[in-house]
């Protein structure tokens, strides 16, 4: 449930993989306005594939035609937990927001594993975070169904997308900002709906048709 958007919170989405059992989206809410007509700036760090990359981008520009890509940096030294051998998403998106340009959002993405805090558990691993709405996000393969990654990696960077420009999420079955519930409905995810698409557009987003 989304909380008053005055408050600062993370919002956790569970997926459910095989034997992998449960994994969570999270997204924090800020004071942060998104401009109209954003650039979505993609920012690889270095231990992920290009081939990744490049799938999210090609689909990425089937729905929305203003994205750039950076070159890939190293995941910085301070978001790292050395105790988990993981990656603090929420230094992590505290960093990209840190070097997001006005009338941009960046999208951070690894294949690392990142964490997060749950409640009372301080560490809790997560597939994705971001500012809800906000500047950044990001999303990792690191908890993700193998045998169709490329396809639930988009979804999952497009999910988290949305949050940033205010998404909350959605009833629609198909729509890209549904709710797990604690399942996989990745294959009956097919493009935002309606209402979402209409919320998208206030923001500045200009779709193909």
């Amino acid at each position: 449930m989304i909380k008053n958007k005055l408050y600062f919170f993370a919002l956790i989405t569970l997926f459910v993989f095989g034997n992998h059992g449960t994994v969570p989206f999270k997204n924090k809410i800020t004071k942060e306005k998104i401009p109209k007509a954003i650039i979505i700036a993609i920012q690889p760090y270095s231990d992920i594939p290009e081939k990744y990359v490049t799938h999210v981008k090609k689909e990425l520009t089937k729905i929305y035609p203003n994205i750039i890509l950076y070159k890939s940096i190293p995941l910085p030294k301070r978001a790292y937990y050395r105790k988990r051998n993981r990656y603090r998403a929420d230094t992590l998106i505290n960093i990209l927001r840190q070097t997001t340009q006005t009338g941009y959002v960046t999208i951070g993405m690894t294949t690392k594993d990142i964490s997060d805090t749950k409640g009372n558990i301080p560490d809790y691993g997560i597939m994705g975070l971001g500012y809800q709405p906000g500047s950044s996000c990001v999303v990792s393969t690191f908890r993700l169904n193998k045998e169709n990654l490329l396809e639930q990696f988009f979804k999952l960077s497009i999910h988290e997308l949305g949050h940033t420009q205010g998404l909350p999420h959605c009833p629609i079955k198909t729509c890209f900002m549904r709710d797990a519930e604690g399942k996989n409905h990745a294959n009956e995810e097919k493009e935002f709906c309606p209402k979402c698409k209409a919320h998208l557009v206030s923001k500045g987003w200009i779709f193909k048709d």
